[in-house]
């Protein structure tokens, strides 16, 4: 259970499920047994790849995010999930559209992915490795920005390249996860300068004109 196509068919294992009453997260991954967190973060991360801010959700999801590798860090052999996450109730109609997008998604990175960079991924060396990017994007995505565009898109990317990483033994795909983590900093970092300093040019208008 480490390939897309075995991805493919879980999801819609859960879509099918899901017809007849709404089924929890918890529930659904809990089928996956000794899968790796790759897969679960896979199926975690869909819901963030859009540029909307999610609220308490974005929150909510990234603090299961750095969770997740806390404990992949750690070297725990699977993963577990704070039971706020694993009572989520998910519809038929949540379950199917996870399974278009994880589709187009396995279309997509199959016309680039190969094994290479293997040492990434592999071994304890890559679960520290995965460890690291999963909790520096979870810390991020928790950061509550409010309505800030891209809040859990960006540092999702660099779940989502982890994941495809980490699936398909490609390590380039890794080491363009941690280049999402810098392009989310750089860009959070932007936004408190102009924060910061639209503050100081409302507090010198102020204090000026008083």
């Amino acid at each position: 259970m480490s390939r897309y196509d075995d991805l493919v068919v879980i999801l819609q294992g859960f879509a099918e499920d899901s017809k007849v009453a709404p089924l929890p997260l918890g529930k659904a991954l809990d089928t996956l047994d000794q899968a790796a967190y790759a897969l679960i973060a896979l199926i975690l991360v869909l819901p963030f790849l859009q540029p909307f801010p999610l609220g308490p959700l974005t929150v909510l999801g990234g603090i299961t995010f750095a969770t997740l590798g806390w404990q992949m860090w750690r070297g725990h052999e699977s993963p577990v999930l704070p039971d706020k996450i694993r009572n989520i109730e998910m519809t038929h109609k949540t379950w199917a559209t996870l399974v278009n997008i994880c589709l187009k998604v396995v279309r997509f990175c199959r016309t680039f992915t190969r094994p290479r960079r293997t040492h990434l991924v592999a071994g304890r060396k890559g679960q520290k490795i995965g460890g690291v990017i999963l909790m520096s994007a979870g810390l991020l995505m928790a950061i509550p920005f409010g309505v800030l565009p891209f809040n859990n898109m960006l540092p999702g990317l660099a779940v989502l390249f982890f994941c495809i990483g980490e699936l398909e033994d490609d390590g380039l795909m890794v080491m363009i996860a941690f280049g999402w983590l810098v392009v989310t900093i750089i860009y959070f970092a932007l936004f408190f300068f102009g924060l910061y300093h639209l503050g100081n040019e409302v507090f010198d208008y102020f204090k000026f004109g008083a």
